[in-house]
């Protein structure tokens, strides 16, 4: 029986190891500089899509407290049911708005939660880049009691 077992368990990792794996990583430090410079939202939007308009939209949901007690950890929910290529997370209480920017594809699940430091009251902003080539938005406020970015 343990034979068996050791057998299947072999030709199992065998199996797997031959399926092309298919990683796709981008370095948006390197590729789009002005994102993590940009002092605004605006000014890193466009040097991530250029010069198209985003369109707020239902289709992505984005959660932040309404209150934080601390801005060292403030957490954000987000996700979406847009058929997507790219997601970012920007925030305008920072003095570089970009958070994050993330490459999906169709077989990827579309929900984050992460936190984020905040040096005052601000607005978070969720962009999806749709497949369609749009780029669609969501914002949420929330305040902060005490500044996280301060050391």
């Amino acid at each position: 029986m343990n034979r068996r077992n050791f057998l299947t368990f072999a030709g199992s990792a065998i199996a797997l190891s031959v399926i092309p794996m298919n990683l796709n990583a981008k370095d948006y430090r390197e590729l789009k500089k002005d994102i993590w410079t940009a002092h605004n939202m605006d000014d890193a939007t466009k040097a991530l899509y250029g010069a198209k308009t985003p369109i707020e939209t239902d289709k992505i949901k984005i959660s932040v407290p309404k209150i934080n007690s601390s801005g060292a950890a403030v957490p954000v929910k987000f996700e979406t049911s847009i058929d997507a290529k790219t997601i970012a997370l920007f925030q305008d209480a920072n003095p570089e708005s970009a958070v994050a920017v993330f490459d999906v594809n169709k077989y990827d699940m579309k929900k984050y939660e992460v936190k984020i430091k905040m040096e005052k009251d601000g607005i978070v902003m969720v962009l999806v880049e749709g497949t369609d080539g749009k780029i669609y938005m969501a914002k949420a406020a929330t305040q902060v009691a005490a500044g996280g970015c301060e050391g």
